[in-house]
């Protein structure tokens, strides 16, 4: 049963993160995730949207925390959930996307070019408003089309 409430928070994760990204990161805390896409200095190695970090770390850290003290497995596995999705972010959206350490470069798999692509597409706007492609792990399958398409030229 553990397994199926990590699974089943990992995919709820990607919900959380999409909301959070439109609503609250360009929205209201637009200030701390705007470094994200206006680079103000290119040497600089941290952005302030890096302390979304600490704000998604910490109903993870709560759950860890309470999942002893009120006697709930469940707690424990949506903790690991949220981990795990935070795990699959870091390596998607900060080592793959915007290479922050430089691997898979030249990846060729059809579904990393289409997460690139569709982040590139998110990373045109400058601004708050007018975004698109807010999620990290589920892509519009606009994306894969012109990748596929892409592909085979």
């Amino acid at each position: 049963m553990g397994i199926l409430i990590i699974i089943g928070t990992f995919v709820f994760m990607e919900f959380v993160a999409w909301f959070a990204h439109k609503y609250i990161m360009h929205g209201f805390l637009w200030v701390l995730h705007k470094d994200h896409h206006v680079k103000e200095n290119s040497e600089q190695v941290l952005e302030k949207n890096d302390f979304f970090f600490l704000i998604f770390a910490t109903p993870s850290i709560l759950l860890f925390v309470s999942w002893k003290y009120f006697a709930m497995e469940e707690l424990f596995y949506v903790a690991m959930g949220i981990v795990v999705y935070g795990l699959a972010y870091f390596f998607i959206h900060e080592i793959f996307i915007h290479q922050r350490i430089k691997l898979l470069r030249n990846s060729n798999n059809i579904y990393f070019k289409a997460i690139r692509r569709a982040h590139k597409i998110h990373h045109k706007h400058i601004t708050k408003e007018d975004g698109e492609c807010f999620g990290m792990l589920f892509v519009p399958l606009k994306y894969f089309r012109k990748t596929a398409v892409q592909q085979k030229k």
